[in-house]
């Protein structure tokens, strides 16, 4: 069986849920008092995609100002990304731009484009929403990234679904 790895790196704003939903999809258990992180974390999960051994080598980006300038420098390589925003935080959704032109620009030494999706993370905050899944699809459309998805790393809902698509579409750019 073939064995491949793809770096994917997570990035938005802070408290959007970037590592509870990493530790969800590492442990398929929910956190909830998960400290800051501080720079970059660093996960691996084996996976199996369309009959083939996929290690995922998850980069978590800290989503504060102060840390962004280390974006750029740990997202070199990478092979897809994830941006994240909290379903019922309007501030969260709104540097988009800059933390795609980030992501974007330094992350490839080579032209081509890499995938990226946008999630809507605590879903299962339904009652506090303030940005609608019609909006936050229809921006993602205009931004041209591979897709949308909501989720719930505290009930789990399209926690596996999310990586398992990243990492279709990255096997697909591969062959």
């Amino acid at each position: 069986m073939q064995k491949l790895a793809f770096k994917v790196c997570i990035f938005g704003a802070g408290g959007v849920g970037k590592t509870t939903l990493i530790r969800r999809f590492l442990t398929k258990i929910f956190e909830d008092d998960i400290k800051m992180t501080i720079g970059a974390d660093f996960s691996v999960k084996n996976v199996e995609i369309e009959g083939k051994q996929v290690t995922l080598r998850i980069w978590d980006f800290a989503g504060e100002e102060r840390f962004r300038v280390l974006l750029p420098s740990f997202a070199k390589g990478a092979d897809g990304g994830i941006f994240m925003f909290d379903i019922t935080r309007y501030s969260s959704i709104k540097e988009i731009n800059d933390w795609l032109s980030i992501f974007e620009y330094f992350v490839s030494e080579t032209k081509m484009k890499i995938p990226i999706l946008m999630v809507g993370g605590k879903s299962d905050l339904e009652d506090k929403r303030s940005i609608e899944s019609e909006d936050a699809l229809e921006l993602s459309k205009k931004l041209n990234l591979q897709g949308y998805f909501e989720c719930s790393a505290k009930t789990g809902n399209n926690v596996e679904e999310i990586f398992d698509h990243i990492a279709k579409i990255i096997l697909g750019n591969t062959d």
